[in-house]
């Protein structure tokens, strides 16, 4: 085979189709590579190659299918060339007699171009012939069209809407005939002529245009009442344009009108609006009742429109306009676009007030949008809210804001004369129930309670914020409240220093300054009562509203009070002061007489804290029983009287036993005991006290130790050291034997309601021993 090859090919056939067909080569490669894979596989034991020539005789038949199969490949391949081959050969013919037929209907043409020369007079004439005779034939209709528009505009000045338009229309009728009579004409000089001769059917045509939307204007806004006439001509007149436009559509006519319907109800649109404009115009009010009377202005024009559209305009129009439906939609977008103005500009709390209440209440009332015939007509769905959502929350905010911003001057108002009030020499008013009482709690409930219900007249979401406002608000005069309560007691004391006590134990200021206490005390209670009627009102916030903090006016009062009652407590203890410095001296146990005037002033000040509202008045009698009672057993531990025998132990004893009783008459006297139900008043530590001192055994005294703190299980261990001191007779065994005994003593429980009075008597600081070396003086 390799000899053939050279034989066809000779010996650099291989290389040159290599070089021109590279393909070849590495499909050759790769037939041998396969081959020889394959017959690797095929012959790798020895008994195989006895079946080489039956593989041999396969693969010999294999590839003679192969070739026959190639064969007919490229005979098939070589038959379609010839094919496409032969067509080409046939369109080449074609073209070319193409080409001939071309080139001859070419010369026909020029040939017919040079012969059509002499016949451009012809058309020239032809076409000034068409002039004239359509000149000849329009010549009446041109005569008469000045005095046809001097007519109709004489028509249109004495309002004859209808002849008006019929004249309109002839003019429009001749010059269109006479437009499509010229029109086949090649020059346009005759249609611009034409045109400029008809002009003065434009100026007809747009003065009846404003003759016709006046009528509508006029008609919409109440002229209809009275003469529907110039608004029912105007509407037939859009009648006959829209006709008119619609069937000359499809044709070349001129100096239509298309669109007047929409043109009619773009004008309703703007009456709406010119309405709305010369209601703001006609409000002369002054400037605080301004937007008010321009509201009530603008609620008697849309009523008196929508009136007319609905009884007199109705019927005067096709169904098809709907036009109480169109007039709805007009006034309701001419009246949102006017009040998204209003609210942009600068507005005070009666105008903002003013402009809510209208638009939630008195737009959707019967006498406006919400009669049930006009809702027939558009639902209130669809025409939407007046004022949008975000609109209704800033106008909302600002209400508040300056609702807020007058209550506070008001309540600094209030609190400033109140603040005068307490200065004055003159007792405070009593009420039906024999309490002190100002106008303060009336006044500030009263702003309270009646901005609520104003806003209440909104909406109740408004009402709900205007009341927590009003709460912040309380809170923050609250604060200022118990600030002038400080600054009066500071001028009372600076008034009042070195001065003696009055009968009604107030010393400066009139001589009225516990008096006005009271009142503040009975005033506090009573703005209490309705600050939580005030909190009952608002309603709980949505889930999905932030958090924030709450008001706290019931806290502020609260610490108000307590203000107020130690003021009126220090104010006891200034009177007192010179007698609770004697308390259990030597001068007070040789005088009897400065316990009964420490009961009188007593007195006087239980009848004057009868005088609060309860329940401060009661415990204004117990804090006054506590602190006397304090002040004792104070002076008692401070060892003002050491005894140094059992004379000395009984004369003491029966001096705190007499005065712990005379205090319990003169608290019982005035309906204060000063505990709970159950409990013993703290008056009743005298007598016990008194018992300790006056023990004789100081044997017993654990067991006396062991009542006491049983009684009272918040003494210390100081306090029961002191008491013995007191007693200058206990050994040193006794002592240590009761404080082993109380040190052992499991603390006693409390009873239910008991309050704790130990923590309050303050013992004096110890005394440290002197322990440097003494020296002579030099």
């Amino acid at each position: 085979m390799s000899s053939g090859g050279e034989k066809i090919g000779g010996p650099n056939s291989t290389d040159g189709a290599a070089e021109a067909w590279p393909e070849l080569e590495r499909a050759e490669r790769y037939a041998r590579g396969a081959a020889l894979k394959w017959a690797s596989g095929v012959f790798c034991r020895p008994e195989q190659l006895e079946r080489l020539g039956q593989y041999r005789k396969r693969e010999s038949q294999r590839t003679s299918a192969i070739h026959s199969r190639l064969k007919s490949v490229v005979q098939s391949y070589l038959e379609g060339v010839g094919r496409g081959l032969q067509h080409l050969r046939h369109a080449r013919a074609e073209l070319r007699d193409a080409a001939l037929s071309l080139a001859e209907a070419e010369a026909a043409a020029r040939r017919s171009a040079e012969a059509s020369r002499p016949l451009d007079a012809l058309r020239e004439a032809a076409g000034r012939h068409g002039q004239l005779r359509a000149a000849v034939s329009n010549l009446p209709r041109l005569y008469a069209v000045p005095s046809l528009v001097r007519d109709a505009e004489r028509l249109l000045q004495s309002r004859r809407l209808l002849e008006a338009h019929r004249r309109l229309s002839e003019l429009r009728s001749w010059r269109d005939d006479l437009l499509a009579q010229l029109r086949p004409s090649p020059s346009p000089d005759g249609q611009s002529l034409a045109l400029a001769y008809f002009g003065g059917a434009a100026r007809l045509r747009e003065g009846l245009r404003r003759e016709v939307w006046a009528a509508v204007r006029a008609g919409l806004s109440g002229g209809a009442r009275q003469d529907p006439a110039p608004f029912v001509s105007a509407v037939r007149i859009v009648e006959r344009e829209e006709a008119a436009a619609a069937a000359a559509a499809q044709s070349d006519a001129r100096g239509r009108g298309p669109g007047w319907r929409a043109r009619f109800f773009e004008v309703v649109a703007e009456t709406a609006r010119e309405r709305v404009a010369g209601a703001s115009s006609s409000s002369s009010a002054s400037s605080p009742r301004r937007l008010a009377a321009h509201l009530s202005a603008l609620q008697r024009r849309v009523a008196w429109d929508l009136s007319t559209a609905r009884y007199a305009l109705e019927g005067c129009v096709p169904a098809s306009y709907r036009l109480t439906a169109a007039c709805l939609r007009a006034w309701h977008a001419a009246l949102r676009e006017h009040l998204a103005a209003v609210c942009a500009g600068e507005l005070e709390g009666g105008e903002v007030f003013a402009l809510l209440n209208w638009a939630l209440h008195v737009y959707n009332s019967p006498e406006m949008m919400g009669d049930p015939a006009l809702a027939a007509e558009v639902s209130p769905d669809e025409l939407g809210p007046l004022l949008p959502p975000e609109t209704l929350e800033q106008l909302q905010d600002r209400y508040v804001q300056s609702v807020r911003s007058s209550l506070s001057e008001w309540m600094q108002k209030a609190l400033e004369v109140e603040a005068a009030d307490w200065r004055r020499d003159q007792e405070p008013d009593v009420d039906h129930e024999g309490y002190y009482h100002t106008s303060l709690p009336t006044i500030i409930a009263q702003m309270l309670e009646e901005n609520a219900q104003v806003a209440l007249m909104i909406s109740g979401s408004l009402r709900d914020r205007t009341v927590q406002m009003g709460l912040y608000e309380l809170e923050s005069f609250l604060h200022r409240f118990r600030e002038a309560l400080l600054d009066f007691g500071r001028q009372h004391r600076r008034s009042d220093r070195g001065s003696a006590p009055d009968d009604g134990g107030g010393g400066g200021n009139g001589g009225f300054y516990l008096h006005y206490l009271l009142a503040a005390i009975s005033n506090c209670i009573v703005l209490k009562a309705s600050t939580e009627s005030l909190q009952q009102q608002r309603r709980p916030a949505p889930p999905g509203c932030p958090a924030r903090t709450p008001p706290g006016p019931l806290a502020a009062l609260d610490r108000a009070v307590r203000k107020a009652c130690r003021l009126v407590l220090e104010d006891l203890l200034a009177e007192l002061g010179p007698l609770l410095r004697l308390l259990l001296s030597r001068a007070w146990l040789a005088n009897e007489e400065l316990t009964r005037e420490m009961c009188g002033v007593l007195e006087r000040r239980v009848e004057m804290y009868a005088r609060a509202r309860p329940p401060c008045g009661q415990r204004l009698q117990e804090e006054c029983q506590r602190l006397v009672v304090v002040e004792y057993a104070r002076a008692l531990m401070q060892k003002r009287a050491v005894c140094r025998g059992f004379e000395d132990r009984s004369q003491l004893a029966r001096r705190v036993a007499a005065d712990g009783q005379q205090l319990r008459d003169v608290f019982q006297g005035g309906d204060a005991d000063g505990a709970a139900p159950g409990l013993e008043p703290p008056a009743a530590l005298l007598p016990v006290l008194a018992d300790f001192i006056q023990l004789r055994d100081p044997a017993m005294l654990t067991l006396e130790v062991s009542g006491l703190v049983a009684k009272y299980p918040d003494i210390s261990e100081e306090h029961v050291v002191a008491l013995l001191d007191v007693r200058g007779d206990v050994p040193r065994e006794v002592r240590g034997s009761v404080l082993d005994a109380l040190e052992r003593s499991a603390p006693a429980a409390p009873p239910p309601g008991y309050r704790p009075l130990f923590p309050d008597v303050l013992l004096p600081p110890p005394s440290m021993p002197f322990c440097l070396p003494t020296a002579k003086c030099a």
